[in-house]
């Protein structure tokens, strides 16, 4: 195991026992009913009855579980043994048939057996990846021919600015394309809870363009259905983003609409 993914590892087992308490996660309402999923998803990925669904890097499963409450036959994997632990330990108190895979997404063909319908990722995960080539890989080895691949991801774009400036100015920060070279960041808590003391003292992330993603996908033999862009975040991407009553986070009127969610769905 090399250093990047035994750190990162590391922070997702922390952040498993975190976000399952946190007000984030909201997991006493999910238990009683409460779908996880956002209904972008839902509306863009269609119809999920009586589907396999294999559900990539799922956490401790709440989005997976979300599914196959839908009635999917749903997979989901990650790397983190506590988040699978727990994601199974819902299952199990939920009474669903998901299953989950504890690996890493770039050995998950060793891991796991079959195609399916659906393979769907959530929110937050392509920055924890290196390879984007091997990862379009992963999901074409999945799908079943015919099968959709569904993603709605947060926007690279969205990402180049400085996120600690509190009044409404938009000031470049980051660049916007990588050097295939991995970002070592200092852990500060967890988008959960910025408070919350983590021992992992730092963690590896990746960039992106979003050309990499489309390539990642094409070159992988898949075909776009469509790529979606929007001018909201599902969370307060920048300090002074207002939330309005669909749910989602914009920025203050009068500023211009720029890209913060993007989303894919393709086809083998």
């Amino acid at each position: 195991m090399d250093e990047y993914r035994q750190a990162n590892q590391a922070l997702w087992d922390e952040w498993t026992d975190i976000h399952a308490e946190s007000e984030y996660y909201d997991l006493e309402n999910f238990m009683a009913g409460k779908s996880s999923l956002k209904s972008l998803d839902i509306e863009e990925v269609g119809a999920v009855e009586g589907k396999t669904l294999l559900h990539l890097q799922c956490h401790f499963g709440m989005d997976t579980l979300s599914w196959a409450r839908l009635g999917a036959k749903a997979t989901g994997m990650d790397f983190s043994e506590k988040a699978i632990a727990l994601a199974r330990r819902l299952n199990t108190e939920l009474d669903l048939d998901a299953e989950f895979v504890c690996a890493d997404v770039y050995e998950l063909p060793d891991n796991l057996e079959g195609q399916f319908d659906i393979v769907y990722t959530s929110e937050g995960v392509l920055a924890w990846l290196r390879d984007l080539p091997r990862w379009g890989e992963v999901i074409a080895h999945f799908l079943k021919p015919g099968g959709t691949f569904y993603t709605r991801e947060i926007h690279p774009y969205g990402q180049i600015f400085d996120d600690q400036i509190e009044t409404p100015e938009l000031r470049v920060a980051y660049p916007y394309f990588g050097t295939g070279g991995a970002h070592k960041w200092e852990t500060q808590g967890t988008y959960a809870d910025w408070n919350a003391d983590v021992a992992q003292p730092y963690n590896y992330q990746w960039t992106h363009s979003l050309g990499e993603v489309v390539n990642a996908l094409l070159d992988a033999g898949l075909r776009l259905e469509f790529m979606h862009e929007f001018p909201f975040s599902s969370y307060q991407m920048l300090a002074f983003m207002e939330p309005r009553d669909d749910g989602w986070w914009y920025l203050p009127e009068g500023m211009p609409e720029l890209p913060f969610t993007f989303s894919i769905k393709a086809w083998k």
